[in-house]
């Protein structure tokens, strides 16, 4: 009977260990995030189990062509996942398929061919004056995509993360990659 009971103590010492271990990294760290809707295709498919980086926006912030989850800011229990296109101070303007970033009287036109096909036309025409800590956040998928072009610029305040794994299938597992400028 002692057997039982020192077999059982020892069990409960695992859960509990495990428990202070775990929970802390899976609600302070590390979250994990299920992609739904067709908006970030063709790089993020409906259905991809993402793991979403928590902590490294607390210490810098928030780099142009980030993947980042956030809460929706006209329904916060909402979750959305987009690419950060505009920094804060910056002026994002869509005309003609293209996008230009001004800042400090200098623009030039965002090249996003590393992680977007050459055929990819954004529509729109739009001009946007970013605030501080504002974000201008489009989906990859621009013809399908509820994104900044409609619901307005992204406070800072309702970014989660940045995404940092992709599982697309239980054969698949890859690194998420910012792409440089």
């Amino acid at each position: 009977m002692k057997k039982i009971f020192s077999f059982i103590f020892e069990l409960l010492k695992i859960v509990v260990i495990a428990g202070l271990i775990v929970i802390p990294i899976r609600y302070f760290i590390f979250q994990p995030f299920f992609v739904r809707g067709d908006s970030m295709e063709p790089n993020f498919h409906s259905g991809d189990y993402l793991i979403v980086d928590e902590i490294t926006y607390r210490f810098h912030s928030p780099k142009r062509g980030d993947v980042v989850v956030f809460k929706f800011p006209e329904n916060p229990s909402q979750r959305f996942i987009k690419r950060i296109i505009g920094l804060p101070g910056e002026t994002v303007e869509i005309k003609d398929g293209k996008i230009m970033i001004s800042k400090d009287g200098k623009t030039k036109i965002l090249n996003e061919s590393n992680y977007l096909g050459k055929d990819v036309y954004t529509k729109g025409n739009i001009k946007v004056s970013l605030g501080k800590d504002e974000f201008f956040v489009l989906g990859d998928n621009r013809s399908f995509s509820f994104d900044s072009r409609r619901f307005g610029v992204l406070p800072r305040k309702y970014i989660i993360g940045r995404v940092i794994f992709r599982l697309a299938s239980f054969s698949s597992f890859a690194k998420v990659v910012t792409p440089s400028y």
